[in-house]
């Protein structure tokens, strides 16, 4: 509930952030002297409405679509060893972390990969593929449950979906500026909206979508970092990067791109800007630097 509400005090902050800084800017004024109609305070509430809506709106339902996009099975009454196994140490790690029994899910894929989702952290789903546990042993398992119960426990859905709403405010809007400053001040179109503004608006976002993209994946790459070191803690660090290894061996198959964030691994963009995920190499190196950091510290 907390993060919900942090969820619409941005979004409200955002938008008196936005008008007040065009005022200062003064591009109201430009927009007016060249007969521009354009209600900068309806644009702004009307950006925030689209950029927070849709990523609130991707949050409520990203259980229902991550179980429908990857087929997973939620284990309801455990039928194997496996799957008895796979709920007692997600149960156990949930109690360490203080949040409620996430659903604990199957999915068929062949490729080692994994992912939590979920609108809340006592709401939460974890998947795993079935090549991810056959391909493991359990104590690899055992941490990469650990890295998604750490996604979960510290709120990293909200949190990305946050950030992911910022964004699309500032695109929808900025986009919509140029649009206006394009029809109006350039082209000189005072009634109504020109076939300039349209072409300006979809280029612009387009654009502006693409760089927002690398702010939001910046993010990602970070909070992975931390869900690495959460799954050290809970599985200890040698199966965490003996996991981490294991994953670098094979070529990764990509989850679906809303839920690639959450993931164990995923495959990386053309340019590391535009990857959710850190390379497999920085992420063990990190690991292998904080051990050797807490055995100096024990040792002294």
């Amino acid at each position: 509930m907390k993060r919900i509400m942090l969820f619409i005090l941005t979004n409200i902050a955002i938008m008196v952030v936005l008008s007040i800084t065009l005022r200062l800017l003064g591009v109201d004024s430009v927009l007016a002297e060249n007969n521009s109609d354009l209600n900068i305070q309806a644009l702004v509430i009307l950006s925030g409405v689209i950029g927070f809506g849709g990523s609130f709106i991707s949050l409520l339902i990203s259980k229902w679509m991550a179980k429908r996009m990857t087929g997973a099975e939620v284990i309801t009454q455990p039928r194997t060893n496996m799957e008895r196994w796979l709920l007692q140490t997600v149960e156990k790690q949930a109690r360490i972390v203080g949040i409620k029994m996430p659903e604990v899910a199957i999915f068929p894929s062949s490729a080692m990969n994994a992912f939590a989702t979920g609108a809340t952290k006592n709401n939460a789903l974890v998947a795993v593929s079935q090549g991810l546990l056959d391909n493991m042993s359990q104590g690899e398992i055992e941490a990469v449950l650990g890295h998604e119960m750490s996604h979960v426990a510290n709120g990293d859905m909200v949190t990305l979906a946050l950030i992911q709403g910022v964004v699309n405010t500032f695109v929808v809007f900025l986009s919509r500026i140029v649009g206006h400053i394009v029809d109006r001040a350039i082209l000189k179109n005072n009634e109504g909206y020109g076939i300039g503004y349209f072409v300006t608006v979809m280029i612009s976002q387009v654009v502006l979508s693409i760089l927002a993209s690398v702010i939001v994946m910046y993010f990602s790459r970070k909070r992975e970092f931390i869900a690495d070191t959460g799954g050290a803690d809970l599985a200890g660090h040698q199966n965490m990067i003996a996991a981490l290894k294991r994953l670098g061996q094979v070529e990764p198959e990509a989850l679906p791109e809303q839920m690639a964030a959450f993931g164990i691994n995923d495959k990386g963009g053309l340019m590391a800007l535009f990857s959710s995920h850190p390379p497999i190499e920085a992420r063990i190196a990190a690991l292998e630097e904080r051990l050797r950091n807490k055995g100096d510290a024990n040792y002294t």
